[in-house]
């Protein structure tokens, strides 16, 4: 009796999906409000007063028609926007999706029992794969814990992409294949794929009903390593999903054209649990400097990572370990919680498997080899050579910060992701003289399927802070309350986004309805000011906190002269990892990182000097 009642009140991971609110629809006259104030930065007298005409017309006349089409659409649907998001922002999308859409990042093993070794990829990988296919069992048990703030649960729908899901591409959308099933939902797949020198293996990760452990799939990744050492390399038919993807699902139907047995196994690799990259390149990477484990994780070679795959856990020959992520079906939160544990558990073990040796007798691993001709071959050399090019021109800078960080900043009141995105206006208004529009992602998780908010950084209160921190008459103390200033209108921006009253994404659903309707574009979205500020995806700063935990990963930049911004927040540090493009002469991710960290020494001074 004790134990079903303790089994009864144990908390499932999806168990409240069912009673999580609905996806608000924010008041058309707060979002237009809002959205005003963030184009002012962007803006002198004249043009500012003719966008606030603009949305006064569109207020009072067509926006109130959408904005009342789009409150009669969220009556039927737990969240309105979901499937729009899906499409507008991945499935629709024909740029490779690669290098351009996906995120990823080193592991931090190397920071305690997995420093960089060459030749102890193998069994260290079989320790990784086993202690991320643990992850998955709980998953399918439903063990994970709920994510929670306070006592209320956030969403875990996310949580079903992360294994067995796989985007394929469409001539003019993708879709989302998800295989994934919970123990009480029948069936789930159980085989991983390994890619290595253009060549694809699968295998089974359970054996007479459980895990197989790191000793066999040491045997099962070695067997892999030495036959493709051994043997030609393969074609690289995975290089074809970093291609434009109109490009790619052409090839793809091509592919299926030649033997129906290619579209059999192109179904293996995207129902697989993960895709397995092993790598033979051995990036440097310590505590201090990650920049090139980082960008070979975002980069990488193409024929041993399938862009479309919702993981790919990827393996250096030096053992340092990482992984590149498809955004479509989740964002990082989900990686970011798999890698914490995965790395709390290698932690725990001393990075070593501490179980039984014995290895069982398991079917070796199968190789798919695809019917290829001179056509396919030729479009895997096109797609390589695009995105080795393409690759060589991201500039990636990884780097901590160590003077201080989460433990000092609380203790002087100052919210930390905060203190960062105001760091990082400082910097960029220090280094071009002018202010950013800036994107931070807020978390509508609270909703049922909530995603992302868009939080603008850049407020009139930021470039005020800004000006008088360059301003040699402006004294301590007008500067620090110029700064507290802006950090109370970033933390208000940030709880309003959260619980569903930010107003991009409102924005967005009201141009997608007028287009729905077969409406023209309304001119708020044609008024040079938007795009200005930011809209339509034109962010010069792309950011994101990746959390309070050791992990770290990043994007490329929004736009060609932009920056991606990702940072984790630890007690006694910051870590920041900033991409640019080196084609862009204006952008330069080594001095944007300089100055942030100058800022932050400058912010706490500021802070220390005119005593709070």
């Amino acid at each position: 009796m004790e134990n079903q009642l303790a089994k009864s009140t144990e908390e499932r991971t999806f168990q409240y999906q069912d009673s999580l609110p609905s996806l608000p629809v924010p008041s058309l006259e707060e979002s237009l409000k809002k959205y005003l104030e963030s184009v002012k930065p962007f803006a002198n007298e004249e043009e500012y007063k003719k966008t606030e005409e603009i949305v006064q017309k569109f207020q009072n006349g067509i926006g109130e028609k959408l904005h009342q089409k789009l409150l009669e659409r969220a009556k039927g649907k737990r969240n309105w926007l979901e499937e729009w998001w899906l499409n507008v922002a991945y499935l629709d999308v024909r740029t490779p999706s690669q290098l351009n859409v996906n995120f990823g990042g080193p592991a931090n093993h190397v920071e305690h029992f997995w420093p960089a070794k060459e030749g102890t990829h193998l069994e260290r990988g079989s320790i990784n794969l086993w202690h991320n296919l643990n992850y998955w069992q709980l998953l399918r048990k439903e063990k994970v814990p709920v994510e929670k703030v306070g006592n209320t649960p956030l969403d875990m729908s996310q949580f079903r992409m992360l294994f067995s899901t796989c985007k394929v591409p469409g001539i003019s959308r993708d879709s989302i294949m998800n295989y994934f099933r919970t123990e009480s939902e029948g069936c789930s797949p159980s085989h991983i794929a390994v890619l290595c020198r253009g060549r694809v293996f699968v295998f089974d990760a359970m054996h007479e009903g459980c895990l197989i452990t790191p000793p066999e799939i040491l045997r099962q990744l070695t067997y892999i390593h030495k036959k493709c050492h051994s043997e030609p390399d393969g074609p690289g038919i995975a290089a074809l999903t970093s291609e434009e993807r109109t490009q790619w699902a052409k090839a793809r139907e091509y592919l299926i054209s030649l033997n129906p047995e290619n579209l059999t196994m192109l179904e293996k690799i995207q129902s697989s649990l993960l895709v397995y990259s092993l790598e033979d390149s051995s990036p440097y990477a310590t505590s201090e400097d990650f920049s090139q484990a980082m960008k070979m994780c975002l980069t990488g070679d193409p024929t041993v990572r399938w862009g479309d795959k919702s993981f790919n856990l990827i393996s250096f020959s030096n053992g340092v370990f990482g992984s590149n992520c498809d955004h479509a079906p989740y964002d990082a939160m989900v990686m970011v919680n798999l890698n914490a544990y995965v790395d709390e558990k290698i932690f725990e073990n001393e990075g070593r498997w501490k179980g039984s040796e014995k290895v069982r007798d398991i079917p070796l691993p199968e190789e798919l080899v695809f019917t290829v001709d001179e056509k396919i071959l030729n479009d895997v050399n096109q797609a390589k050579a695009k995105y080795l090019k393409q690759a060589s021109d991201l500039q990636i800078v990884a780097r901590p910060f160590t003077l201080f960080g989460k433990k000092l900043t609380k203790e002087k009141k100052l919210h930390p992701d905060t203190f960062i995105q105001l760091a990082l206006q400082l910097a960029y208004y220090r280094l071009y003289g002018r202010p950013a529009c800036c994107y931070e992602t807020a978390s509508t998780r609270l909703f049922y399927h909530g995603r992302t908010e868009t939080v603008r950084s850049c407020t009139v209160e930021a470039v005020r802070w800004c000006q008088s921190m360059q301003d040699p008459s402006a004294s301590l103390l007008t500067q620090q309350q110029n700064m507290l200033q802006a950090f109370a209108k970033h933390n208000k921006m940030m709880k309003d986004c959260s619980s569903g009253k930010g107003f991009d994404r409102h924005l967005l659903g009201l141009l997608l309805i007028a287009k729905e309707e077969g409406l023209p574009v309304p001119e708020i979205f044609t008024d040079p000011l938007f795009s200005r500020s930011g809209g339509g995806g034109n962010f010069i700063l792309s950011t994101s906190l990746t959390g309070y935990l050791r992990v770290q990963g990043a994007v490329v930049p929004m736009v060609h002269n932009g920056y991606g911004f990702f940072y984790h927040i630890r007690n006694n540090r910051f870590v920041v990892v900033c991409s640019a493009w080196n084609s862009c002469p204006e952008t330069d991710a080594e001095k944007l990182v300089q100055m942030v960290f100058q800022a932050f020494c400058d912010m706490m001074k500021l802070m220390k000097l005119a005593q709070l």
